[in-house]
C-alpha cells in the first residue's frame, strides 16, 4: 500500500475518481521513501447542508495536504491538514499504517475546528461525517488501485 502512497499516478487518479468538482492535483513531492501531496477539492453547494452555507456561500474549496513518511520495517507513518478557503474551518489529523506481508491497514484519526460561535459545534460534526465518508471513498478507491497494479 506504501508503495501506492509514493506513486504520483496514484494520487492523480485518485483525485480524479474521488476528489469531486474541479478537483486537482497542486503538486507532490517524492522524497527519502516519503511523500508531501498537496490537493484542491471542491463540494457543490447544492451538496452543502443549510447549517454550512450560514458560513459560507457557494461551492467550498478544500485546499488538503497529506504527508506520508518512509516504510520502516512494516509500517509507516502520515498527517493530513485541511481547510476551506474562505473560512474559519481547519481539519488536521494523523495515518498509521502497518502491515505483515499479508493484509495491511490505515488507522486514521483527525479533528474538524470551526471557530464560528453557537454553531461552530455542529458544522464540525458534518465536516467530521463528511470526511469520514470522503475517507471510505478514498479507502475503496485505493484497494481497487492496489488490485489493478
Amino acid at each position: 500500500m506504501h508503495g501506492a502512497f509514493v506513486d504520483p499516478d496514484y494520487w492523480q487518479a485518485r483525485i480524479s475518481a474521488v476528489g469531486g468538482p474541479g478537483a486537482r492535483l497542486e503538486g507532490i513531492d517524492v522524497a527519502n521513501g516519503g511523500v508531501e501531496v498537496r490537493l484542491m477539492q471542491a463540494i457543490a453547494e447544492e451538496h452543502l447542508p443549510s447549517i454550512v452555507k450560514k458560513v459560507k456561500s457557494g461551492d467550498l474549496l478544500v485546499e488538503r495536504t497529506e504527508i506520508w513518511g518512509a516504510l520502516d520495517s512494516d509500517t509507516a507513518a502520515g498527517s493530513f491538514t485541511a481547510a476551506v478557503t474562505g473560512t474559519p474551518i481547519r481539519m488536521r489529523g494523523t495515518h498509521a499504517l502497518s502491515g505483515d506481508g499479508t493484509t495491511c491497514t490505515v488507522r486514521t484519526t483527525g479533528a474538524a475546528q470551526v471557530a464560528v460561535p453557537l454553531i461552530g459545534g455542529k458544522i464540525e460534526q458534518v465536516i467530521a461525517d463528511n470526511l469520514t465518508a470522503l475517507l471510505g471513498l478514498e479507502q475503496h478507491f485505493t484497494e481497487q488501485w492496489l488490485t489493478q497494479h
